[in-house]
């Protein structure tokens, strides 16, 4: 639609050159009268409001990144959590962003051993693990506050897991063709 809009506005700009040119817009008349009036096949040409065109083209065209599955179809990039570069695979089935305790410190996050309360069961075996809110999580373009996530030890966890508490607070994602598609 926007596009039909502009080339209408370009139509009308250049009708409106000619018509200026030539002096006496008796041209510029001409064009007007036919474009407002209904032709014999009932096709009209509606007028362009130029508020609208530029209202749709300020808006924003919201936040999307596009994950690309590895050979084992998982879908792993780079985040920030609390501003620092972190390697992370997307975990639907995860409830929770999960992460280890090297990786919560080089995030900031301050813990004691007393904070480690929380049985869970991964997929390598039990664990005691720390629940804590994150500041912040980003991928690309896409940031969202306050994170809910567990901390676990080293040996129970190598790679950071994004999982639903991360995934629900965006506005969809979604796999299709070997790609994760996530948006805000």
């Amino acid at each position: 639609m926007l596009r039909l809009a502009i080339i209408f506005a370009c139509i009308v700009l250049s009708v409106s050159w000619f018509s200026t040119s030539r002096g006496d817009g008796a041209g510029l008349h001409q064009f007007a009268r036919r474009a407002t009036t209904p032709s014999s096949d009932g096709v009209t040409v509606a007028a362009v409001n130029t508020a609208e065109i530029e209202r749709a083209t300020a808006q924003p065209l919201g936040r999307k990144v596009i994950i690309p599955a590895d050979s084992k179809g998982q879908f792993e990039s780079q985040f920030r959590v609390n501003d620092r570069n972190v390697k992370a695979l997307v975990d639907t089935g995860a409830t929770l962003v999960a992460i280890n305790v090297s990786t919560a410190v080089k995030a900031g996050i301050k813990l004691k051993p007393s904070d480690f309360q929380h049985e869970v069961q991964t997929a390598n075996g039990k664990t005691l693990a720390a629940a804590v809110m994150i500041d912040s999580m980003e991928i690309g373009r896409i940031r969202v506050k306050d994170v809910e996530a567990l901390i676990l030890q080293d040996s129970a966890l190598h790679i950071s897991l994004v999982g639903m508490s991360f995934l629900r607070r965006l506005d969809r994602f979604q796999v299709q063709d070997h790609t994760l598609l996530l948006v805000q």
